[in-house]
Protein backbone atom coordinates (compact mmCIF):
# COMPACT_ATOMS: atom_id res chain seq x y z
CA UNK A 1 0.00 0.00 0.00
CA UNK A 2 2.86 1.90 0.65
CA UNK A 3 0.62 4.69 2.85
CA UNK A 4 1.03 3.58 6.44
CA UNK A 5 2.70 6.27 7.65
CA UNK A 6 -0.81 8.17 6.69
CA UNK A 7 -2.80 6.44 9.34
CA UNK A 8 -1.13 7.57 11.85
CA UNK A 9 -1.41 11.90 10.37
CA UNK A 10 -5.36 10.79 9.87
CA UNK A 11 -6.09 9.27 13.23
CA UNK A 12 -3.88 12.27 15.13
CA UNK A 13 -6.17 15.15 13.15
CA UNK A 14 -9.23 13.02 13.92
CA UNK A 15 -8.05 13.27 18.07
CA UNK A 16 -7.25 16.96 17.28
CA UNK A 17 -10.87 17.60 16.07
CA UNK A 18 -12.00 16.05 19.24
CA UNK A 19 -10.13 18.12 21.75
CA UNK A 20 -11.52 18.72 25.33
CA UNK A 21 -12.29 21.43 26.92
CA UNK A 22 -9.32 22.14 29.19
CA UNK A 23 -7.58 25.43 31.26
CA UNK A 24 -5.37 26.37 28.67
CA UNK A 25 -4.78 30.44 28.65
CA UNK A 26 -1.53 30.28 29.69
CA UNK A 27 -0.32 28.68 27.00
CA UNK A 28 -3.17 29.64 24.05
CA UNK A 29 -1.11 31.19 21.86
CA UNK A 30 1.75 30.22 19.98
CA UNK A 31 3.36 27.49 18.21
CA UNK A 32 7.57 27.72 19.22
CA UNK A 33 8.33 27.64 22.59
CA UNK A 34 11.87 27.49 24.61
CA UNK A 35 12.30 25.15 27.59
CA UNK A 36 15.08 26.24 29.76
CA UNK A 37 17.02 26.12 33.33
CA UNK A 38 19.48 27.22 34.85
CA UNK A 39 22.92 25.31 33.70
CA UNK A 40 21.04 23.14 30.97
CA UNK A 41 21.52 24.47 27.04
CA UNK A 42 17.76 25.75 26.18
CA UNK A 43 15.14 23.19 24.46
CA UNK A 44 12.33 23.95 22.24
CA UNK A 45 9.04 22.91 21.60
CA UNK A 46 7.38 23.06 18.21
CA UNK A 47 3.58 22.34 17.48
CA UNK A 48 2.93 20.96 14.29
CA UNK A 49 0.19 20.31 12.35
CA UNK A 50 -0.21 17.02 10.56
CA UNK A 51 -0.72 17.71 7.00
CA UNK A 52 0.73 18.35 3.59
CA UNK A 53 -0.52 21.13 2.78
CA UNK A 54 2.22 23.83 0.90
CA UNK A 55 0.97 26.47 3.50
CA UNK A 56 2.30 24.95 6.56
CA UNK A 57 5.71 23.85 4.39
CA UNK A 58 7.20 26.98 5.14
CA UNK A 59 9.14 27.16 8.32
CA UNK A 60 9.56 30.60 9.95
CA UNK A 61 12.75 31.78 10.69
CA UNK A 62 12.46 31.24 14.73
CA UNK A 63 12.05 27.75 14.33
CA UNK A 64 14.67 27.23 11.36
CA UNK A 65 17.05 29.12 14.13
CA UNK A 66 15.82 27.02 17.19
CA UNK A 67 16.31 23.91 15.50
CA UNK A 68 20.29 25.12 14.39
CA UNK A 69 20.61 25.42 17.66
CA UNK A 70 19.64 22.35 18.78
CA UNK A 71 21.86 18.69 19.44
CA UNK A 72 18.91 16.33 19.09
CA UNK A 73 15.32 16.05 17.35
CA UNK A 74 12.24 14.65 19.26
CA UNK A 75 9.19 13.41 17.43
CA UNK A 76 6.13 11.62 17.92
CA UNK A 77 6.69 8.02 16.73
CA UNK A 78 9.43 6.72 14.44
CA UNK A 79 9.89 6.81 10.66
CA UNK A 80 11.07 4.17 8.03
CA UNK A 81 10.29 1.61 6.44
CA UNK A 82 10.55 -1.16 9.57
CA UNK A 83 7.58 1.28 11.19
CA UNK A 84 5.29 1.88 8.22
CA UNK A 85 5.00 -2.07 7.42
CA UNK A 86 4.70 -2.83 10.85
CA UNK A 87 1.85 0.14 11.19
CA UNK A 88 0.65 -1.53 8.03
CA UNK A 89 0.13 -4.98 9.08
CA UNK A 90 -1.27 -4.04 12.34
CA UNK A 91 -4.08 -1.91 10.80
CA UNK A 92 -5.17 -5.62 9.80
CA UNK A 93 -8.20 -7.78 11.47
CA UNK A 94 -6.56 -11.17 12.04
CA UNK A 95 -7.32 -13.97 9.57
CA UNK A 96 -10.82 -14.46 9.28
CA UNK A 97 -12.53 -11.22 10.58
CA UNK A 98 -13.60 -8.68 8.10
CA UNK A 99 -14.22 -4.98 8.36
CA UNK A 100 -17.94 -5.66 7.06
CA UNK A 101 -19.32 -7.19 10.20
CA UNK A 102 -18.15 -4.87 12.82
CA UNK A 103 -20.00 -1.72 11.00
CA UNK A 104 -22.55 -3.42 8.60
CA UNK A 105 -23.04 -3.71 4.87
CA UNK A 106 -24.77 -0.06 4.90
CA UNK A 107 -21.63 1.67 6.20
CA UNK A 108 -19.02 -0.84 4.02
CA UNK A 109 -20.59 0.21 1.45
CA UNK A 110 -20.23 3.94 1.45
CA UNK A 111 -16.39 3.32 2.64
CA UNK A 112 -15.43 0.79 0.33
CA UNK A 113 -16.26 3.37 -2.77
CA UNK A 114 -14.66 5.91 -0.36
CA UNK A 115 -11.50 4.20 0.03
CA UNK A 116 -11.42 2.08 -3.92
CA UNK A 117 -11.27 6.08 -5.27
CA UNK A 118 -8.29 5.81 -3.90
CA UNK A 119 -6.69 2.68 -5.29
CA UNK A 120 -7.19 0.95 -2.26
CA UNK A 121 -7.27 -2.95 -3.13
CA UNK A 122 -10.70 -3.72 -1.58
CA UNK A 123 -9.22 -7.18 -0.37
CA UNK A 124 -7.25 -4.55 1.95
CA UNK A 125 -10.08 -2.56 2.75
CA UNK A 126 -12.36 -5.85 4.04
CA UNK A 127 -9.41 -6.64 6.25
CA UNK A 128 -9.18 -2.54 8.05
CA UNK A 129 -9.13 -2.37 11.65
CA UNK A 130 -11.96 -0.02 12.12
CA UNK A 131 -9.38 2.24 13.58
CA UNK A 132 -7.19 2.02 10.52
CA UNK A 133 -10.07 2.59 8.32
CA UNK A 134 -11.03 5.75 10.23
CA UNK A 135 -7.95 7.34 9.34
CA UNK A 136 -7.84 6.38 5.86
CA UNK A 137 -10.60 8.73 5.53
CA UNK A 138 -9.95 11.33 7.81
CA UNK A 139 -6.87 12.44 5.72
CA UNK A 140 -6.95 14.27 2.79
CA UNK A 141 -5.38 13.49 -0.72
CA UNK A 142 -2.38 15.31 -0.48
CA UNK A 143 -1.54 13.80 2.65
CA UNK A 144 -0.53 10.49 0.92
CA UNK A 145 1.15 12.05 -1.65
CA UNK A 146 2.80 15.01 0.25
CA UNK A 147 5.47 15.30 1.99
CA UNK A 148 4.05 16.78 5.80
CA UNK A 149 5.33 19.28 7.75
CA UNK A 150 6.56 16.69 10.57
CA UNK A 151 8.66 14.90 7.30
CA UNK A 152 10.29 18.08 6.48
CA UNK A 153 11.48 18.84 9.78
CA UNK A 154 12.34 15.21 10.35
CA UNK A 155 14.42 15.60 6.61
CA UNK A 156 15.88 18.74 7.98
CA UNK A 157 17.28 17.24 11.32
CA UNK A 158 18.80 14.51 9.27
CA UNK A 159 20.36 17.13 6.77
CA UNK A 160 21.85 18.75 10.27
CA UNK A 161 22.69 15.05 12.04
CA UNK A 162 21.30 15.68 14.77
CA UNK A 163 20.64 12.50 16.90
CA UNK A 164 17.04 11.96 16.20
CA UNK A 165 14.62 9.80 18.79
CA UNK A 166 11.22 9.25 19.20
CA UNK A 167 9.00 9.80 22.09
CA UNK A 168 7.04 6.46 21.47
CA UNK A 169 7.95 3.32 20.12
CA UNK A 170 6.38 1.32 16.83
CA UNK A 171 4.83 -1.35 18.94
CA UNK A 172 3.93 1.31 21.93
CA UNK A 173 2.52 3.03 19.13
CA UNK A 174 0.20 0.58 17.77
CA UNK A 175 -0.84 -0.15 21.27
CA UNK A 176 -2.53 3.32 21.31
CA UNK A 177 -4.72 2.83 18.78
CA UNK A 178 -5.47 -0.89 19.36
CA UNK A 179 -6.27 0.40 22.81
CA UNK A 180 -9.35 2.34 21.84
CA UNK A 181 -12.35 0.63 22.82
CA UNK A 182 -13.86 -0.94 19.87
CA UNK A 183 -17.10 0.19 20.73
CA UNK A 184 -15.52 3.49 19.87
CA UNK A 185 -13.68 2.72 17.09
CA UNK A 186 -17.09 1.59 15.48
CA UNK A 187 -18.91 4.52 16.37
CA UNK A 188 -16.25 6.89 15.15
CA UNK A 189 -16.29 5.23 11.96
CA UNK A 190 -20.06 4.98 10.98
CA UNK A 191 -19.97 8.57 12.10
CA UNK A 192 -17.17 9.88 10.12
CA UNK A 193 -18.64 7.57 7.14
CA UNK A 194 -22.10 9.75 7.65
CA UNK A 195 -20.58 13.14 8.29
CA UNK A 196 -17.10 13.01 6.65
CA UNK A 197 -17.60 16.30 4.18
CA UNK A 198 -18.39 18.62 7.17
CA UNK A 199 -15.67 16.62 9.40
CA UNK A 200 -13.19 17.49 6.20
CA UNK A 201 -14.35 20.90 5.95
CA UNK A 202 -13.17 21.75 9.58
CA UNK A 203 -9.27 20.91 8.65
CA UNK A 204 -9.46 24.43 6.79
CA UNK A 205 -10.76 26.77 9.91
CA UNK A 206 -8.13 24.23 12.03
CA UNK A 207 -5.56 25.04 9.57
CA UNK A 208 -5.79 28.95 10.09
CA UNK A 209 -5.91 28.74 13.62
CA UNK A 210 -2.79 27.01 13.29
CA UNK A 211 -1.43 29.50 10.78
CA UNK A 212 -2.17 32.29 13.56
CA UNK A 213 -0.38 30.20 16.26
CA UNK A 214 -3.80 30.33 18.01
CA UNK A 215 -3.72 27.00 20.08
CA UNK A 216 -6.71 28.70 21.71
CA UNK A 217 -8.87 28.72 18.24
CA UNK A 218 -7.94 25.45 17.31
CA UNK A 219 -9.95 24.30 20.69
CA UNK A 220 -12.78 26.87 19.98
CA UNK A 221 -13.47 24.68 16.26
CA UNK A 222 -13.32 21.70 18.03
CA UNK A 223 -15.83 22.80 20.59
CA UNK A 224 -17.89 23.52 17.50
CA UNK A 225 -17.82 19.94 16.52
CA UNK A 226 -18.77 18.85 19.92
CA UNK A 227 -22.03 21.14 19.87
CA UNK A 228 -22.87 19.83 16.80
CA UNK A 229 -23.01 15.91 17.01
CA UNK A 230 -23.59 15.94 21.42
CA UNK A 231 -24.68 12.28 20.91
CA UNK A 232 -20.84 11.51 20.02
CA UNK A 233 -19.48 13.73 22.68
CA UNK A 234 -19.02 10.30 24.65
CA UNK A 235 -16.82 8.35 22.00
CA UNK A 236 -15.12 12.20 21.26
CA UNK A 237 -14.18 12.36 24.98
CA UNK A 238 -12.54 8.84 24.49
CA UNK A 239 -10.55 9.17 21.62
CA UNK A 240 -9.27 12.21 23.05
CA UNK A 241 -7.92 10.36 26.37
CA UNK A 242 -6.10 7.36 24.33
CA UNK A 243 -4.46 9.58 21.47
CA UNK A 244 -4.43 13.09 22.73
CA UNK A 245 -3.90 12.81 26.64
CA UNK A 246 -2.72 9.87 27.45
CA UNK A 247 0.37 10.27 24.91
CA UNK A 248 0.88 13.60 25.81
CA UNK A 249 2.11 12.28 29.85
CA UNK A 250 3.58 9.93 27.97
CA UNK A 251 5.77 12.08 25.65
CA UNK A 252 6.87 14.81 28.77
CA UNK A 253 7.41 11.89 30.57
CA UNK A 254 9.79 11.00 28.32
CA UNK A 255 11.66 13.85 27.65
CA UNK A 256 12.19 14.52 31.89
CA UNK A 257 15.86 13.07 30.60
CA UNK A 258 16.46 14.65 27.41
CA UNK A 259 15.79 18.14 28.71
CA UNK A 260 17.87 17.58 31.54
CA UNK A 261 20.86 17.30 28.71
CA UNK A 262 19.20 20.01 27.08
CA UNK A 263 19.73 21.18 23.23
CA UNK A 264 16.28 19.19 22.30
CA UNK A 265 13.64 20.15 19.11
CA UNK A 266 11.08 18.47 20.19
CA UNK A 267 8.26 18.16 17.08
CA UNK A 268 4.76 17.33 18.14
CA UNK A 269 1.39 18.04 17.33
CA UNK A 270 -0.04 21.45 18.08
CA UNK A 271 -2.82 19.28 20.11
CA UNK A 272 -0.12 18.49 22.73
CA UNK A 273 0.51 21.53 23.49
CA UNK A 274 -2.57 22.93 24.90
CA UNK A 275 -4.31 22.33 28.19
CA UNK A 276 -3.67 21.48 31.92
CA UNK A 277 -2.78 17.86 30.50
CA UNK A 278 -0.58 19.77 27.51
CA UNK A 279 3.04 18.68 27.33
CA UNK A 280 3.79 22.82 27.76
CA UNK A 281 2.10 22.85 31.47
CA UNK A 282 3.47 19.26 32.51
CA UNK A 283 7.00 20.51 31.25
CA UNK A 284 6.76 23.49 33.64
CA UNK A 285 5.64 21.22 36.66
CA UNK A 286 8.92 19.72 35.95
CA UNK A 287 10.74 23.09 37.33
CA UNK A 288 11.71 24.19 33.95
CA UNK A 289 10.56 27.87 32.44
CA UNK A 290 8.61 27.94 29.43
CA UNK A 291 8.48 30.78 27.47
CA UNK A 292 7.26 31.38 24.07
CA UNK A 293 9.33 32.17 20.92
CA UNK A 294 7.09 32.37 18.12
Amino acid sequence: MGRAAALIAGLAACAALALEAAAGERFAHGTLWRVSRPGVPPSYVFGTIHLADPRVLDIPEPVRQALARSRSFAMEAPKGGAHGWRMYEAAQLPEGQGLEAFVGSETFGKLRRMLAARAIPESLIARLKPWAALANITVTPEDYEGETLDQKLFGMARARRLKIEALEGTEEHISVFDGIPLETQVAMLRHTVEQRDYLVGMIEPTLQAWLRRDLAGIHAVNQRIAARFPDMAPHYAVLTRHLVDNRSVVMAHRLYLKLRAGGVFVAVGAGHLYGRNGILRLIERQGYRVRRVY
